[in-house]
């Protein structure tokens, strides 16, 4: 430290480089944890997109299965329609 300088100039000074330094720290700590979140976003946004596809192929198959069971129903329907009108008869005639 300088002689000439007063004790409080100094230390103002010294206390100013310090400040200085730890704020440069702390800018650089802050890109590294930015450049580090980047990355781990990176890595995690194809399973968000993957998601996304899932979503689309359930869809998919949502449909697939519902056209299929409408099928299957549009089959079985004429083999009960008989069933279901006798039926109906009988509980005519029950309740006569």
């Amino acid at each position: 430290m300088d002689d000439e300088k007063p004790i409080i100039e100094q230390a103002m000074d010294t206390i100013t480089t310090a400040v200085e330094a730890t704020k440069e720290a702390a800018v650089t700590a802050v890109k590294k944890v930015r450049k580090a979140a980047k990355k781990v976003t990176k890595k995690a946004a194809p399973k968000k997109a993957s998601k996304k596809k899932a979503k689309k192929t359930s869809k998919k198959a949502a449909k697939k299965s519902s056209k299929k069971a409408a099928k299957k129903t549009a089959k079985k329907a004429p083999k009960k329609a008989p069933k279901k009108a006798a039926k109906k008869k009988k509980a005519k005639k029950a309740k006569r």
